[in-house]
Formats: C-alpha cells, structure tokens, sequence
C-alpha cells in the first residue's frame, strides 16, 4: 500500500465521517428548509437568533465554564501527568486505571451522583451534619464536576508524553550542573508543550460539547450554555433547526479558534526527544517526595472516582431514596430487576460494549495513519485532515445525531446505515475521532525527523515505516487514547437516543429510561454494572497486550 492510497483512503474516510454530516449540518443552518429538500430562504434562521435574549449568556456561559475546566484540568492534569511519567511510584498502572474510570462513568451519571451527595439533606448531610448545596449548584460547581469528570484527558497526555520521552535530557542538563527544578522549566516543560496544549484543547472542547452536567446543574444555578440552547431548540415545539444549527456552527467556530490559539502558544515548533529505540523508562527515585505525591494521586482519585462511584453504589442498593442511607433501607431488588427483563439489560450491555470496541479500533486505527499523514509526512492538504480530524470535538453529540439523519435518511442513497445499528458505530467514531488524533500527534511530533527516513534509506516502504518504526514509539499514546474512546463511546447517550433503531438498545438510553420512569435505583444499579464490566473488560485487554509485549 502506497502514501497516495493510504492518504486517498484515509481521507475518504474523513469525508464519511465528518465532511458529509457537517456539509449538511451547515446546509440546513443556511436553509430552513433543507430537510424538506428546500433550497429557499437563505439565512433567514439567523435574524430571529441573533434576537434572540438568551444567546449572549450561552455564548458567556459556554466560554467561562469551557474556559474554567481547561485550566483547572491542567492544575489537576500536568502535576499528577508528571509525577506518574517522570517518578518511580508505587502501583503505577493502578493510578492510570484509577483515572480512565471517570470516562466510564457517564457525565449525567456522575452529576446526579453529586447531587446526591452534596445538596440538601444529601448523603454528605446525612452523615457529616452539613451540606454544599450552594457550591454544587453554582458556575464554580459545575466546572468542578466537569473538571472532575474530564481532566484525565490532559494526566495522559503529560504522563505518555515523559513516558515515551523519558528524562535523558533533563539528567543531561543535571550533569552540567542545573538544579531539579531548572531542568524541569528548561528543559522537561517544553518537552511537554504539544502534549499538555494538546491535552488542554481537548478538554476545552469536550466542556464546550458537554450537555448533562449544565442540563443537571445549570437551571438551578443560572448558567445556561451552547448546548442546553440546541437540545431546546431541537427538543421544544416548534423545532427550530436553523437555530439550532447556527448555534452549532457557533462551537465548531469556538473549537477552531482554540485550535488556532494552540498553534501559536505552542508556536508550531516540534520538539524532538526520541532519537532512535526506545528504551524502558524505569523513572526517577522520588526519595521522601514519594509520599505527598502518592497522596495527591489519592485525593484526587477519591474525589474523581470514590465519591461518586459511592454515590451510584449505594443508590443502585437503597429501596428508596427517602429511607436514607441504614441497612433497613438496603435491597437487592435493583439488580434482581436487571437480570429478570427477559435479556434487556444484558443485550443492552453487550451493545454498548460490542460498540465501544469497535468504535476503539476504528477510530484508533484512522487516528494513527491520520496523525503520520500530518506531522510525518506532511502531505499535501495536511490541514484539511487536520481540520476534519478536529471538528468533531466541537459538535454536541445531538448536532451529530441529527446530521447523520440529514445524510443518510435520504431516498438516492443506493444503501444507507440508517436504522441500523452500524449508524451509531459511524456516530461514535465521528465524535470521538479526535482524542487518537491528537495523543498520537503529540507522540509524534516527539520522534524526530530522522527515524523513518533511515529506515527508508534500508529499502522499507513508507508503510513498512509506519508499521514496524513508528507504531511501536507511538503505542503507549495510542493505547491511552483508545481505551478513553472505548471508555466515552460505552456511556454516549445522545446520539444512542436518537439513532438507535427499533430493537436496539444501548447501556445508556437504558439508564435514561429508568430515570424517565423514576427508577433512580435501578438506573444506579445498571450504571454499576457497567461501570465493574468495562473495567474487567480493559484489565484483561490491558493483561493480554502487557503478556503479548513481554514475548
């Protein structure tokens, strides 16, 4: 397979799953009335939003709150990211296992477990005397659930990045004479520049594209964000599409200014640190630091993971919210329910998973040759594959939802994916393109300049390159982002409700119907289930591939 057909290929895939949706998302933006095959009235949907009161506190709330998770994520993210990339810590794949739970939990899941905990007569009241209702409910509280919820993006993105590079340079500057400190700002910070811009874009995005936590916590606190405005104008009579399409053109704009912004405060220069094999990195002895940064990991894990997982635990086992948290109240009814509704719930979960790893390999697969395309070879066209590799992180999962509808619900498509359940494997990969993307170019860009050209000197095709040199170096920032795509892709709930075909049924529109249907408990209890399910299921990938590399 030569450069031109793996470029060819790898963009016409881009074009299915980005190009194609997002022309007929921009199509019915101009057009009102595009989904009735109506090309009349251009623009007219913009006047009546332009008008419209609430647009200006959406466009503000969306900036601050995205904002606000993006820095806190890298306060949380970069020391954490560098403790466990640079340090010999006890249990270090523990921590990373620890932090990948938080994807496996979804947003609205997590949110209504710290409601739970933390309002009124809450869990925390019950047990300590008071509550947190006040913080829970207000901007500062939601950036803290989201940030909670979403800054193990930019902890593997720091942490793959020491891992792969290592600290040779920085024991070289040691040498001649720096101290720990000046050779970490000098030398080991830049290093860490595309990985941690890189980290901090994507959680930009994924604050700017979230709808269950501002759904959950928005109304009562007063904020109101980009996405609560489209899911209104799509879910509330009459539907407003052209507004709803507009408002979404309006995130890819604030992704793509992001992505700009990451460009120039990283100044488009790459920064070389593997120069040939690589090497085991067996990390620093951290001496009597060992201590408070074993403790940081674990104040962090319990706040990310043990809380709210307690939350969902409990609640799946209580009888009734109302009876508190004693044993009297405890029950095993939850569970006995998910076991007894003829298969539905366990169809349910070997859905979601199916789809997950399919969405993984898939994504992973077309993230890897993309990334090589842009930061190796450097094609020609390279930015419009960039591009089309970044949009999806700035479009709500209903915005994509809709999209795939206006594509492939159409009568001259020979074959259409429609009503099946192979839309939703194109839904997931379109939304979740990016995190491979972005983790493997920023491995990339670490490599250097030379590795592959030698080995095309000794006669290897650029494939041959790709496949025995680069993988190999990249794999750990591959593996990262993969098991994340497989984490988000098991809980996505959107665009599971709107495209999932008649029969089909997902882990999460499961859990919102029990929500619908006021079954709290059952809902938790399935959320538990899946969350042990996932975590089983990627230890053993994680055991397989860990037995496979000491072979």
């Amino acid at each position: 397979m030569n450069q031109r057909l793996l470029s060819l290929a790898t963009l016409t895939v881009l074009v299915v799953l980005v190009a194609l949706p997002l022309l007929f998302i921009v199509l019915q933006a101009i057009f009102p009335q595009f989904s009735a095959g109506k090309l009349s009235g251009a623009f007219s949907g913009i006047g009546p939003l332009l008008a419209e009161p609430q647009l200006a506190a959406m466009f503000a709330g969306t900036l601050q709150i995205a904002t606000g998770v993006a820095l806190l994520s890298a306060c949380i993210g970069l020391p954490l990211g560098v403790a466990r990339g640079l340090f010999n810590l006890p249990c270090p794949r523990l921590w990373d296992l620890l932090f990948l739970i938080p994807f496996l939990t979804p947003p609205y899941i997590a949110a209504l477990s710290w409601m739970l905990v933390l309002q009124t007569n809450g869990y925390l009241a019950q047990l300590l005397g008071f509550d947190l209702n006040n913080l829970l409910f207000s901007k500062s509280g939601i950036v803290l659930v989201m940030t909670l919820n979403i800054f193990p993006v930019v902890y593997f993105a720091v942490s793959r990045s020491l891992l792969a590079s290592g600290q040779r340079m920085a024991l070289v500057a040691r040498v001649h004479g720096a101290t720990p400190w000046r050779a970490f700002v000098h030398i080991t910070l830049p290093l860490l520049s595309p990985s941690l811009a890189g980290g901090m874009l994507l959680a930009f995005t994924l604050a700017t594209e979230e709808y269950g936590v501002p759904a959950a916590l928005g109304a009562r606190s007063g904020v109101v964000m980009l996405t609560v405005g489209i899911e209104k104008r799509l879910a509330d009579w009459p539907v407003d599409l052209p507004g709803a399409f507009v408002l979404s053109l309006s995130l890819i704009a604030i992704a793509l200014s992001a992505w700009w912004l990451q460009g120039k405060l990283t100044g488009g220069k790459d920064v070389t640190s593997v120069t040939g094999k690589p090497t085991e990195n067996m990390g620093a002895n951290p001496g009597m630091m060992a201590v408070p940064m074993v403790l940081a990991l674990a104040f962090v894990g319990f706040l990310a993971v043990v809380v709210p997982g307690l939350s969902m635990a409990v609640t799946g086992v209580m009888s009734t919210l109302s009876g508190g948290l004693s044993l009297a109240n405890a029950t095993s009814a939850h569970y006995a329910a998910l076991f007894a509704q003829q298969g539905d719930a366990l169809t349910a979960l070997g859905t979601s998973l199916s789809l997950a790893l399919a969405s993984a390999l898939v994504t992973g697969g077309v993230g890897l040759v993309a990334a090589w395309l842009v930061v190796v070879q450097q094609i020609k066209g390279r930015k419009v594959i960039d591009a089309l590799s970044l949009m999806p992180a700035a479009l709500p999962g209903i915005v994509v939802g809709v999209g795939l509808i206006l594509l492939w619900n159409r009568t001259f498509w020979p074959v259409s994916p429609y009503n099946s359940w192979f839309i939703l494997l194109l839904s997931y990969c379109c939304l979740l393109l990016p995190w491979p993307v972005r983790y493997v170019s920023s491995a990339l860009r670490q490599l250097g300049g030379n590795l592959e050209p030698a080995a095309r000197v000794h006669g290897a095709s650029a494939f041959q390159a790709l496949r025995y040199i680069v993988l190999p170096l990249v794999f750990p920032a591959m593996l990262a982002a993969m098991l994340m795509v497989f984490a988000v892709a098991s809980r996505e709930l959107v665009t599971s409700l709107l495209l999932a075909p008649a029969g089909t049924q997902t882990v999460a529109v499961f859990i919102w119907r029990q929500f619908e249907q006021g079954s709290v408990g059952q809902g938790m209890a399935m959320a538990t289930l899946t969350l042990v399910s996932g975590l089983i299921l990627m230890l053993t990938a994680l055991a397989i591939m860990q037995r496979g590399t000491q072979r």
